[in-house]
């Protein structure tokens, strides 16, 4: 049976790894993510998972692993914020070239200098553009589902591609609020097994990860790419829909909040999307008539399904 806890998004996040039970994460810690490699830390040290952790000496090292991990044929985490996700930028598009679908606990914070711990885009939104996909989570709950899904969609045969789950440092990541957290089971049958077609360690087919490209497959290898990110959109309909019949939870690429007669709107996303419903919940008690779209999916972007939101809207607002 589910239970229902009162804990951080960062502590929501290390819960979802522990269900999980990933063969390998590798990570290097940073504020404010922390608290997820702490944690799953615990896990290891207490024999709640068997995942093989790799205590490395850096982000660049961490990541790394895990795209040789992964091509190796293993399900693998990571965790890391800010400079640290900087720090991992040239391997991005390798674990996706690779077609490695890693899943990612990125915990947003603003990039120095100068030295700031609290939140903003700035390390995800320099990945946008690497072939990774991004979900951006409102609260706790929205991460820990989003953590949960991401392996289906990453997993899944039209995709192949790697994940980031992305919450807002300190203002969710810290938070402490009630989460919903399913039963182990449940995780462990919704997320099922993963089975590679193509990995090293496959003895009964031999495979080159990372030869050298000329310009014509180089080309052939990012149209892949791109139709995989296309497929993504499909996918993470498809996946948020089995959830939602399964745990009542909902989602989409995009969320429309109040906007059946909206005259006015604001498009943001993340955890500033909790204070906008409030002020739209405010202004609607007004007589006004305004509503909130949030961007769940980033990359793949949901640009038909932002569109056909305002299409009968007066106006605009985009909090960039």
């Amino acid at each position: 049976m589910p239970r229902r806890e009162i804990i951080s998004g960062n502590w929501a996040f290390a819960e979802a790894m522990r269900q999980i039970n990933p063969d390998v994460v590798a990570a290097y810690p940073i504020t404010p993510s922390t608290d997820i490699p702490m944690k799953f830390a615990e896990f290891v040290a207490n024999g709640k998972v068997d995942t093989n952790f790799v205590t490395v000496e850096s982000e660049h090292s961490a990541i790394t692993a895990c795209v040789t991990a992964a091509a190796a044929g293993a399900r693998v985490m990571t965790a890391s914020s800010a400079n640290g996700v900087a720090l991992m930028h040239e391997i991005f598009p390798i674990a996706a070239f690779f077609r490695n679908p890693i899943v990612f606990g990125l915990v947003n914070r603003s990039l120095g200098a100068p030295i700031n711990i609290h939140c903003d885009h700035s390390d995800s939104m320099g990945a946008r553009d690497s072939g990774w996909i991004q979900m951006y989570s409102e609260n706790a709950q929205e991460a820990y589902d989003n953590l949960l899904m991401a392996h289906r969609i990453a997993e899944h045969p039209d995709v192949n591609l790697p994940v980031m789950v992305c919450q807002d440092g300190f203002i969710t990541s810290h938070a402490v609020e009630n989460v919903v957290l399913e039963d182990d089971a449940f995780v462990k049958e919704f997320i099922g097994e993963y089975k590679p077609e193509k990995y090293l360690l496959n003895k009964d087919e031999s495979l080159s990860v990372g030869a050298y490209g000329v310009a014509a497959y180089y080309i052939e290898v990012k149209k892949a790419q791109f139709e995989a990110m296309k497929a993504a959109k499909k996918v993470i309909n498809e996946v948020s829909a089995d959830f939602a019949a399964k745990t009542g939870r909902k989602y989409g690429l995009i969320e429309e909040y109040r906007m059946e007669d909206a005259e006015y709107a604001v498009l943001l996303m993340s955890s500033s999307a909790g204070t906008g419903k409030d002020a739209v919940d405010a202004l609607r008690a007004k007589g006004k008539k305004v509503g909130l779209i949030k961007i769940r999916s980033f990359r793949p972007f949901p640009a038909e399904e932002i569109a056909q939101a305002v299409k009968n809207l007066k106006g605009l607002a985009i909090m960039d």
